[in-house]
């Protein structure tokens, strides 16, 4: 494949989601439905209530389609390029029924916390069952240690993996912009990783999510026009974590990931400190919204952010490359 190609699925995600998500928009508009923001989050974020979501719907639809176009063009419809696009669409699916029931039954929280792991168990399980079908063995690589056979905990793994890196991109996604910038920071990462394996299956996915980013960015970018939802966010993550287990660089999420694992960690510790001592660590978690409630504006953190995960997207590439 020459690199110049990629920018035909880079231009194809990209136009569909531009061209698309004003209709989506002006439909929500039109039904006067929108985001419910939650009564504990930033006082400030109340003005975003109302505001349409579930665009993460129309930038996954845009990467299905784009995906599957250009694999048949250069004959990369592998298992692993199902794989992914498999998880994309069950992780969306969940994320679009939690949207779902708050949008249209007008609830502030959808699908409760055991419905969600339930469908994202079964997506790692299958997953798993197709990876072992396709003969990938059951090791993980560690830096400066080498293979580790895990055996069956490998599948333990993976699920672990899947589900948590789902959430973590869920969690993050709090202010106008963050994901979708984060988005295409890690993508184009793992882009580069599968490429430099001539895992072009893999590749023209990374770019074709890119394209979907980018032309969602213009209507996310503060202030937002739409939200991505749970069906963005979730699906997102789940296919950073299947993308870094198809290219047997698991680790590698955990540098190019930082600000979600950070994200995450940040919840952990506050609801931990909470309920152990009465305190809390952060004047808000996720940590996003403890850097908003201390003077930050939401693009100050969307840019320090970013920049974070350039530089350890950068510091991952050179480990690997150089």
């Amino acid at each position: 494949m020459n690199y110049t190609e990629l920018f035909i699925p880079l231009s194809l995600g990209f136009a569909f989601v531009l061209m698309v998500m004003p209709l989506f928009i002006g439909y929500f508009k039109m039904k006067k439905m929108g985001q419910a923001i939650r009564e504990e989050g930033p006082e400030a974020h109340l003005a975003k209530s109302g505001t349409p979501t579930m665009g993460g719907a129309v930038f996954l639809f845009s990467i299905v389609l784009t995906s599957i176009i250009t694999g048949i063009w250069k004959n990369e419809l592998t298992a692993s390029f199902w794989s992914v696009l498999f998880i994309l669409g069950l992780y969306g699916l969940l994320g679009f029924l939690d949207d779902f029931i708050k949008v249209f039954k007008k609830r502030n929280l959808g699908l409760n916390s055991k419905q969600k792991l339930i469908g994202q168990i079964i997506g790692g399980v299958i997953l798993y069952v197709i990876m072992k079908s396709e003969g990938i063995d059951d090791s993980l690589f560690i830096p400066f240690i080498g293979e580790v056979n895990l055996g069956v905990i490998y599948g333990a793994f993976a699920i672990f993996w899947l589900v948590g890196f789902s959430n973590a991109v869920n969690l993050t996604d709090g202010i106008d912009g963050l994901v979708s910038g984060l988005g295409m920071i890690s993508f184009g990462t793992y882009a580069i990783i599968a490429w430099n394996q001539a895992q072009y299956d893999i590749v023209l996915i990374c770019i074709a999510t890119i394209g979907a980013l980018i032309g969602f960015f213009v209507y996310n970018k503060k202030p937002a026009k739409i939200f991505m939802g749970d069906v963005g966010s979730l699906a997102l993550g789940g296919m950073l974590a299947a993308i870094s287990i198809l290219l047997h660089q698991e680790w590698t999420l955990l540098l190019i990931g930082l600000v979600y694992v950070l994200e995450t960690a940040s919840v952990i510790l506050q609801v931990g400190s909470f309920k152990l001592t009465g305190k809390r660590i952060f004047k808000m978690s996720p940590i996003h919204h403890h850097f908003e409630l201390s003077g930050w504006s939401e693009w100050k953190i969307d840019i320090v952010f970013w920049i974070v995960g350039l530089v350890m997207s950068g510091i991952t590439l050179g480990i690997l490359y150089l």
